[in-house]
């Protein structure tokens, strides 16, 4: 039987962190990510992955690669988040957008955001007949949702009001087309109701 020392590869801790989720610039294995990019691409793409890496943004992670059918080895599951959770990926995400759009004298590269303005700007989203009582009660669940799946990361927390940093890893899960798709089904089901 091998031991570890005799099959570790120096990018092997970076392949496991990456195997449970995103990678920020901050994380003690960046450098190893960046510095072996082409190893760690050949070695997970065996099992049907790929590595995206965003060193401008500060992040890193693994897709499946699909097939001309898009279906998948299987490897990951996918994760079904529910529509309120998903409404506050859309706010985010257009937040985001909106703030990269505007520069601003002072260059800010990261976008903050506190829960009583994600709570203000979710609710011009909802529909007139939705159930808004409901869904505020249940709001700051579904932040931390969105919080564990890496699209928030808090900064600050005082008197109840917390601060978030809106992680630009939402860029790349949340495409501008799949912003705009949702926007539409969203406005499908304001007809329907």
């Amino acid at each position: 039987m091998r031991s570890l020392e005799e099959i570790e590869k120096p990018y092997s801790k970076a392949v496991v962190r990456l195997l449970k989720g995103s990678v920020d610039k901050n994380n003690k294995i960046w450098d190893d990510i960046v510095l072996y990019q082409p190893d760690i691409q050949d070695y997970i793409s065996t099992i049907g992955l790929e590595l995206v890496l965003k060193k401008e943004d500060g992040f890193a992670f693994v897709k499946q690669i699909e097939d001309s059918n898009g279906t998948t080895l299987g490897i990951a599951s996918r994760r079904q988040i529910g529509f309120e959770s998903s409404i506050i990926l859309v706010v985010l995400r257009q937040s985001l957008e909106e703030f990269d759009s505007n520069p601003t004298q002072f260059q800010v590269m990261e976008k903050f955001i506190t829960n009583t303005e994600i709570k203000e700007e979710v609710e011009l989203f909802l529909p007139e007949k939705f159930n808004k009582v409901k869904f505020l009660k249940d709001i700051d669940k579904n932040i931390r949702q969105i919080q564990e799946l890496g699209y928030l990361k808090e900064v600050q927390k005082d008197n109840g009001e917390i601060k978030y940093q809106i992680q630009r890893i939402i860029k790349e899960k949340v495409t501008l087309d799949v912003l705009v798709e949702f926007k539409n089904k969203l406005e499908e089901y304001v007809e329907s109701i």
